[in-house]
């Protein structure tokens, strides 16, 4: 009879922590940002509509979705091999698999806002993408990248 309780207590703790786990990953350190102007190539561009996130405990978990003026992206530099990266389900304005879909098809194209690689990183680049439509729907990322 004792160790069907240890058994149990235990599957309870474990099921708890799993849960935490997930919740932490999932929501706990997300933060809606607000922002007016996105920095592409060193300048400022405004943009509207804006609805973002961001979890500064990690370079990946930044995503935005918002409109702009596509003109504004003449002359920026193409992103390299974009990838989108996914978004917690619960941000539904920004769905990868569909953008990364569309830069393949070429119905949008990805461009590269910054390189926010700190000085001195040999061994890893982190990059901010924005992926614009010709109507002016537009979708930003940062990838943190080991390089080989």
């Amino acid at each position: 009879m004792n160790g069907k309780w240890l058994v149990g207590i235990s599957g309870i703790v474990i099921a708890a922590l799993g849960a935490g786990m997930y919740y932490a990953q999932v929501y706990a350190y997300y933060e809606e940002t607000q922002a007016d102007a996105v920095t592409v190539a060193g300048r400022e561009v405004p943009v509207s509509d804006w609805q973002g996130i961001d979890a500064g405990t990690s370079p990946n978990k930044i995503r935005a979705c918002f409109t702009v003026d596509p003109a504004v992206f003449e002359g920026v530099a193409l992103a390299p091999y974009p990838e989108p990266l996914l978004a917690p389900g619960w941000f539904d304005c920004f769905d990868a698999r569909t953008i990364a879909a569309d830069l393949e098809s070429g119905a949008a194209t990805a461009y590269l806002a910054e390189d926010e690689t700190p000085a001195g990183a040999d061994d890893y680049e982190i990059l901010r993408m924005i992926a614009v439509y010709p109507d002016g729907r537009a979708y930003m990322w940062r990838h943190y990248r080991e390089q080989s």
